[in-house]
């Protein structure tokens, strides 16, 4: 691949057929679906998912504000807490703003108006995260996530229109299944009132094994008993394997081992590998010594952990040799930092056999951020 490194690129055809399978769950069930901005925000691409999607879901007033200059459509946000600013803001960028707690509620109540609905993101105590996703589960014991079922006692719902739960991770519609007969269980006295339910995301609905299936059914039965709008605010399943980080070889060591280092960095780039933690899948790469040449790929930064993993290949890498990591146009360039000063990588878009450079970063982006 002749193009410089590093960069992030993101093939736009590949968001369409994503976007595609979104639309057709849309057309089945009448389901409301939004970007989660959180996972992919990449905004000279937003006139194309706006073809398909309903609008957007914001953690933050920036993220509102993003949403409604660039996408267009519906703007809700969600975050564990606004401060005064950002309430004042979200009120003029949002269709709907949902609270983490009736403190919370109690505290904007002499604010909300009638221009934005209102709801309560809601905790039903359900986990289906596997063990080590801890990070990720927002079920988890003494997670400041969403209201559990014992501090609705005494509370006054007359300003809220819906309830939303977020509980999954990259997960199928079986994790929804036994979601859903949690939130009944718990919150069911309240859902005949309500106008609407978020399911939230984490929803992996675009990966070739997800039951779309089960998941219409789920959708369709839960609105034909309590007449509610069904909502879905997914963000890697929108850029879901549709985006790659592409990354050069600057020099190769030996330590007890080969080591390869790439003009890219885990916690300014790729933060993920090590939070979950996880093993990013390379092109033409395999498993440790499942082929003859065995590295240990790292980063540039000075952090000693800057460690991508264990990888080997048909053939002896070199000094200049590009690497192309699959599936990273979700919760990469959203996240990257300029930690150590190391360049940020550049932001492509692929539009068939083209290739077009939106971004690339300056000393004068790193500089800027520091005073």
């Amino acid at each position: 691949m002749d193009i410089r490194t590093p960069v992030f690129l993101v093939d736009e055809e590949l968001i369409r057929k994503n976007c595609e399978i979104l639309a057709s769950l849309k057309q089945r069930t009448g389901c409301k679906i939004l970007l989660a901005l959180k996972g992919f925000a990449m905004w000279p691409l937003f006139p194309l998912v706006h073809e398909y999607l309903d609008g957007v879901c914001a953690s933050s007033s920036w993220e509102a504000r993003l949403g409604r200059e660039e996408f267009g459509g519906e703007v809700h946000a969600y975050a564990a807490a606004y401060s005064d600013q950002n309430f004042q803001e979200l009120l003029t960028l949002c269709d709907e703003i949902d609270f983490n707690s009736f403190t919370q509620l109690e505290r904007f109540y002499p604010h909300m108006n009638d221009s934005v609905k209102f709801g309560l993101r809601i905790n039903p105590e359900c986990s289906t995260q596997s063990s080590g996703h801890e990070i990720y589960d927002p079920c988890a014991p003494r997670s400041r996530l969403g209201i559990r079922k014992q501090d609705f006692s005494g509370q006054k719902l007359d300003r809220i229109s819906g309830l939303h739960f977020h509980t999954l991770c990259e997960q199928n519609a079986d994790a929804l299944k036994i979601t859903l007969e949690a939130v009944e269980q718990q919150f069911g006295e309240f859902l005949h009132q309500m106008e609407w339910v978020n399911f939230g995301g984490g929803h992996h609905i675009t990966r070739s094994d997800y039951d779309i299936d089960l998941l219409c059914k789920l959708i369709n039965d839960f609105k034909t008993k309590y007449g509610v709008q069904v909502i879905l605010e997914p963000g890697e399943a929108v850029a879901l394997n549709a985006g790659t980080l592409v990354a050069s070889v600057l020099d190769i060591t030996n330590n007890e081992g080969n080591i390869a280092i790439l003009d890219i960095s885990c916690p300014c780039h790729m933060p993920d590998v090590l939070e979950m933690p996880y093993r990013p899948e390379i092109t033409g790469a395999g498993q440790p010594n499942e082929k003859a040449h065995t590295y240990r790929l790292s980063g540039l930064s000075c952090l000693a952990g800057d460690v991508i993993g264990d990888y080997s290949f048909d053939v002896p890498l070199k000094i200049g040799d590009q690497l192309v990591f699959k599936d990273m146009a979700h919760y990469t360039m959203v996240k990257t930092t300029f930690f150590n000063g190391v360049e940020h990588p550049s932001i492509a878009i692929k539009r068939g056999n083209k290739i077009e450079v939106m971004r690339e970063f300056t000393y004068e982006d790193y500089k800027g951020r520091l005073s």
